[in-house]
């Protein structure tokens, strides 16, 4: 660019930053307010004006954009964003098309309970259903109408004096259990309104703390029941994370066992010596047995919304009359009609009031049974091959196969061992979903692998590490398939773009994994999976990332997983393995074929 370009484009900075505030800067200072870093989102037509707001607030050290590839991308960077940070993730697109893009991440958030800032942009009010390119209001195409059903809280702005008032009762929506995304739509000429008055805005004390409800009966009910009971499961869900040490030392109080559902697993060090396992999909024979043990009386079921795949199903070896289901969002209660008994509140202020009581039985002799489940592992079976552990795996052999094409439950194994121990892992959707969560364990999760679970979005976890990546200095990998990889692989040049030290391990078998396997599974037409042979490491290198190619063990030792994640950009692993080695996803096929919860 030339000194005379460079001169001309700092003199309209200057001039942009001189002119009066509008609403678009209105809704940019209450984001740094709440200390978000990034929106996420791909620019255009009636949006600008909101990117002019964050052009000005980059400029002054504040609020930056990250353009992604699509807008679904965004969603997804934003929701992994919210994930890492515990603060709200912010995603826009602009009207029609991009507003439309935006639904599938967004949905995604919904099934998942993320706290997400949607905003998307309409064209002006005098333009509404008068056949405007992308008009997207309610007399045409009407977004506002198709986000209904995947937000909390949903509304247009059709008038400049509404944008404050809807975008706090947006904030607070979302930020409030059952959190979740929450989606204004503002046409562009509200953005462009000039803002009344210049004063600093003040967050509302709602925005800032959140109310917790608590209900003290059935808390006391809860202390009868385990003063009660001979033996205890404790059944973790997703959100159990900000109670985890409470819990843990509650289940170390009472000798309880621990088993936790697909997501539920990133809260527990799998080598605690109370923690059984995986319940439900692709999960482990060990924690079907803490559950059937004779001497079990009390189940507590701890921040899981019990959907099919984290109950196998709805399994009613967990849902039934022992159960207790604890959470801080009531409509979970839905899934538990049998449950003995309901009890709503803080996690953190349940279990150290739980804590407190058995601490205080305990010290007039109340003790449970010392083991659940003594000689578990008596039976000559090789567990995963670290010390201590009590989870039993399906062919655990194969963690140690030096077969070509490569075993993937080989390729589980080395990562558990061999990835740094601060990583982030995101796990995608498909075939990944069925290895990680059967044979990947860490010596201490602490939140730090995430899986989507809820709505089974492919091609989340690559979006995701980008705005996981974003949010934290630790290094990030995610675990896709092919398939996924095909789907959205283009917002890996965003990691490119900004040197971020993400890895990618892609499951490369030349198909839809979970298709191909549940279609045999099934006895259903094998039709409709296959993937062409395709070199993803050539792919990377192509876009400006690292490309590796791995086939065989040996391949697999010489990565140097340390020397990547300091890398200042992507990295892609192409491992092509075994295509005819059948997932842990018996009970997805099952569910498949069920008609009825529970039968």
């Amino acid at each position: 660019m030339s000194a005379t370009n460079t001169a001309n484009r700092e003199a309209l900075a200057l001039v942009q930053d001189e002119r009066p505030a509008d609403l678009a800067d209105l809704i940019v200072e209450y984001l740094c307010e709440l200390n978000v870093e990034f929106v996420f989102g791909v620019p255009g037509g009636a949006i600008e004006p909101f990117y002019n707001a964050i052009a000005r607030s980059q400029r002054r050290g504040g609020l930056r954009s990250i353009e992604a590839r699509h807008e679904a991308g965004a969603a997804f960077m934003a929701d992994a964003y919210a994930r890492e940070t515990r603060r709200i993730g912010v995603c826009c697109a602009t009207t029609g098309p991009g507003a439309t893009n935006l639904i599938t991440g967004v949905a995604s958030a919904y099934a998942d309970r993320v706290p997400l800032l949607v905003i998307t942009a309409q064209t002006s009010l005098p333009k509404f259903g008068r056949n405007a390119l992308q008009d997207s209001s309610c007399a045409a195409i009407n977004t506002v109408g198709m986000f209904e059903h995947c937000t909390r809280y949903n509304t247009l702005v059709s008038h400049s004096e509404q944008l404050e008032p809807k975008l706090i009762a947006a904030l607070m929506t979302c930020m409030r259990e059952p959190t979740g995304p929450a989606h204004i739509s503002i046409p562009s000429d509200v953005l462009t309104t000039p803002r009344i008055g210049a004063g600093k805005v003040v967050l509302p004390s709602a925005i800032k703390r959140v109310a917790a409800l608590m209900d003290r009966e059935a808390l006391d009910q809860l202390c009868l029941a385990i003063a009660g009971a001979k033996r205890i499961v404790v059944y973790l869900g997703d959100g159990a994370g900000e109670a985890i040490d409470l819990i843990k030392q509650f289940a170390e109080l009472t000798n309880a066992a621990i088993i936790t559902g697909p997501m539920g697993k990133r809260w527990v060090d799998a080598f605690h010596p109370l923690y059984y396992g995986v319940f439900g999909f692709a999960g482990h024979k060990s924690a079907r047995q803490a559950l059937e043990h004779p001497d079990v009386d009390l189940i507590l079921a701890v921040g899981s919304s019990l959907g099919e795949l984290s109950t196998g199903g709805w399994d009613r070896l967990l849902l039934n009359s022992k159960l207790i289901h604890i959470d801080s969002t009531v409509e979970h209660f839905t899934r538990s009609p049998m449950a003995r008994l309901h009890v709503c509140g803080r996690l953190k202020t349940i279990f150290d009031t739980l804590n407190e009581r058995v601490m205080e039985v305990r010290h007039w002799g109340r003790t449970w049974g010392e083991d659940l489940l003594q000689g578990l592992n008596s039976a000559g079976e090789e567990e995963l091959g670290f010390h201590g552990s009590r989870i039993r795996l399906n062919q655990p052999e194969l963690c140690y196969s030096e077969a070509v094409p490569l075993k993937p439950q080989r390729l589980m194994y080395e990562l558990s061992r061999r990835l740094p121990d601060e990583a982030r892992i995101l796990t995608d959707a498909g075939n990944a979903w069925c290895w990680t969560t059967h044979y990947l364990h860490r010596p201490s999760m602490r939140g730090n692998y995430r899986i989507a679970l809820g709505f089974g979005s492919m091609g989340w976890g690559i979006a995701g590490a980008v705005g996981t990546a974003l949010a934290c200095k630790a290094p990030v990998f995610c675990i896709t398939g092919d398939g996924s990889y095909l789907m959205s692989a283009q917002e890996i040049t965003v990691a490119v773009q900004h040197g971020l030290p993400v890895i990618y391990i892609v499951l490369n078998d030349q198909a839809y994994g979970m298709v191909k396997h549940g279609q045999r599974m099934g006895g259903a037409e094998p039709i409709a999976y296959q993937l062409p042979l395709v070199d993803f490491a050539a792919l990377g290198r192509a876009v400006g990332a690292r490309g590796y190619t791995v086939k065989t063990p040996e391949d697999l030792m010489a990565i140097d997983f340390n020397a990547l994640a300091e890398h200042p950009g992507p990295s892609i692993i192409d491992v092509y393995i075994d295509p005819e080695e059948a997932p842990p996803m018996g009970d997805r096929v099952k569910g498949l074929k069920t008609k009825t919860p529970g039968q």
